[in-house]
């Protein structure tokens, strides 16, 4: 059992986020801490159980696990996407993405601008941050553009008899709009504020502190002050934030972790641009394993059978045949590469994990028992589920359980979801999608029936993504859902046991089950209350995503596709260049025409449909 107070005593005296689980190991609290030691500590000391929604939380804390930053500003990032991942049950306040302010330099332009931005685009801008400290970018902002004397009109074309603004008179511009600035020279100070903004900082710290210095001695104190605030601002924006990049790629990160005992395999899943997790993988190996080999031998088998690999996997050591390995990998067009970064973003990550790591080697022998007596407790529940159901449960250490459900809006764009738990773990990789085709209406036992129809069908005739059969299918409902899955069994000729999952009147899962009417009451059997609950979450949460998508395509390609002279191309430049329809909506007949195919008469057919 996870030991509290002996673990309170291993908590490290740094900066990281803290998670808090309940008996059954769900996410119930995400935090950050400045200290850990110090704010894990505070939760079962006297004085924090004043609050009683801390009192509440409190009693049902049975453990809790932790990730080290380098910065508090590195824990406030990952607080955020850990609670938009888990959705703990005790956190209120969910912080969006647009409240961090990013730096962008205008390079598609011309003549590059210096702002202040709350919305990354791909539009061949270059993107710095997100910040937690707004105040400090701003004052960067104006720093930069003052020091180089930036152009901060967004007027890209000067005609003939342009004339300069105020900014070119009082000598904060250069005047680009005069023509007498080359481009060449006005690009050399954008190289030096990219340089600054990619982490090479310490010139420009010279050069002000300099500044300051002369200020200083010519009791210009003011002056001083000002500089000593941009030093300050500086120093504030070099904490390059490392769990959040400015791209939205994905990507992972692979790090052998080794004791005294046991080997393991740390993997850090790092999801449209932000590290969102980290799960531990317990490895068999021998003494002498390299720990580069045992990262190779990891990777192929981890992402062998993934219907879509990270497109980039970091490692601290390249593993035997790498380039191989990537190869082996690498499908339908999709290039896969593993590497070690060597600077910027990516190396700061990487360290961001190495340093974690170092943590997780004190307790994870502790966490490895916990999981074992988990893994061992759901095994026995779903043995004697499956004798309740009439059969005799298969000798293996990880039963493999199936989940289905259907997604619809009254009967439109209906679709299916099947998910796949191997013991404890989702088995991502064997999740499938179906678009019903021959059910119409909102008929959710014949849409079913389809589902599992297409799917074992499929497995009979040897197709090797449906091949594996399950040892249970733990179906999303009660005894009329478990009954349209027998049916569809029997009439393939196919015996696999099927057990359903109802809920109460409060969306909670209540028992398992059986066609003959049976039920398992799960109010004294935790665990497997846990893990039906979970079942039924992800499998809801994968249909109503696919859903979701499919009808968000559905209604965007309505919209655009009533405009003359507007295809299939044109609708996806459009949607390439803005992004989102609503921008489309406010565009000018000019920034239309800045999209590629886009002439002025279609245009102007756009710009008259949503007028």
């Amino acid at each position: 059992m996870f030991d509290i107070q002996e673990n309170l005593k291993k908590l490290p005296d740094c900066p990281g986020v803290y998670m808090h689980k309940d008996k059954l190991g769900q996410i119930i609290y995400v935090g950050k801490a400045i200290s850990l030691r110090n704010r894990v500590r505070q939760y079962f000391q006297s004085t924090a159980v004043n609050n009683p929604k801390v009192r509440a939380m409190v009693s049902h804390i049975a453990e809790f696990e932790y990730i080290t930053c380098s910065t508090e500003m590195e824990a406030l990032i990952l607080e955020c996407n850990l609670i938009k991942k888990y959705e703990p049950k005790y956190n209120v306040l969910l912080r969006d993405d647009k409240t961090y302010p990013y730096i962008m330099v205008t390079t598609s332009e011309d003549y590059p601008r210096v702002v202040k931005t709350r919305l990354v685009k791909r539009d061949g801008n270059k993107y710095f941050g997100p910040y937690s400290d707004a105040g400090a970018v701003n004052q960067i902002v104006e720093l930069l553009t003052q020091i180089y004397s930036l152009k901060q009109c967004s007027t890209n074309n000067f005609p003939a008899g342009h004339r300069p603004c105020l900014n070119y008179h009082i000598q904060t511009c250069k005047g680009v709009c005069t023509g007498h600035v080359s481009k060449e020279e006005y690009n050399q100070s954008i190289k030096h504020v990219l340089d600054f903004l990619g982490g090479e900082d310490k010139p420009l710290i010279r050069q002000l502190t300099d500044e300051m210095m002369k200020a200083s001695d010519a009791m210009e104190y003011e002056e001083a002050a000002k500089y000593r605030d941009y030093i300050s601002a500086i120093k504030a924006i070099s904490e390059k934030q490392r769990v959040t990049l400015t791209h939205d790629n994905d990507m992972d990160i692979v790090l052998p972790v080794k004791d005294m005992n046991n080997s393991f395999i740390a993997l850090f899943t790092v999801r449209n641009g932000k590290l969102s997790g980290r799960e531990t993988f317990q490895i068999q190996s021998e003494e002498g394993d390299e720990r580069r080999e045992l990262v190779g031998e990891f990777i192929k088998q981890y992402y062998v059978n993934w219907a879509s690999v990270p497109p980039e996997i970091i490692v601290e050591e390249e593993p035997p045949d790498k380039e191989l390995i990537e190869e082996y990998l690498s499908r339908e067009g999709r290039k896969v590469r593993i590497f070690v970064p060597q600077k910027g973003e990516k190396k700061a990550l990487l360290v961001l994990t190495q340093n974690d790591r170092l943590e997780m080697v004190k307790t994870i022998n502790q966490k490895a028992n916990l999981n074992r007596e988990k893994e061992e407790t759901v095994h026995r529940e779903v043995a004697d589920i499956i004798r309740a159901a009439g059969y005799e449960p298969p000798e293996k250490s990880m039963y493999r359980v199936e989940s289905y459900d259907i997604s619809n809006t009254n009967g439109v764009d209906s679709v299916g979801a099947m998910v796949v738990f191997e013991g404890l773990r989702r088995s991502r990789k064997d999740y499938r999608r179906f678009r019903i085709k021959t059910i119409e209406g909102p008929d959710d036992y014949g849409s079913l029936q389809e589902m599992l129809f297409r799917r074992f069908k499929r497995a009979k005739e040897g197709d090797l993504s449906f091949v594996k059969l399950p040892d249970a299918i733990f179906m999303d409902g009660g005894r009329g859902q478990v009954t349209a899955a027998r049916k569809v069994l029997a009439a393939l000729g196919l015996d696999v046991p099927v057990v359903g999952m109802a809920k109460d009147d409060s969306h909670r899962t209540r028992s398992i089950v059986f066609e003959d009417g049976r039920e398992i009451f799960l109010k004294d059997r935790p665990m497997l209350f846990r893990y039906c609950g979970t079942i039924q979450e992800e499998v809801h949460r994968f249909a109503i995503e696919y859903h979701r998508n499919l009808r968000g395509k559905n209604a965007i390609s309505s919209v655009l596709d009533n405009i003359s002279g507007v295809g299939p191309t044109r609708r996806n430049a459009l949607l390439k260049h803005f992004d989102t329809i609503e921008n489309i909506k406010k565009a000018s007949v000019e920034e239309l025409m800045e999209v590629p195919t886009i002439t002025e008469g279609v245009a102007k057919n756009i710009k008259e449909y949503f007028s």
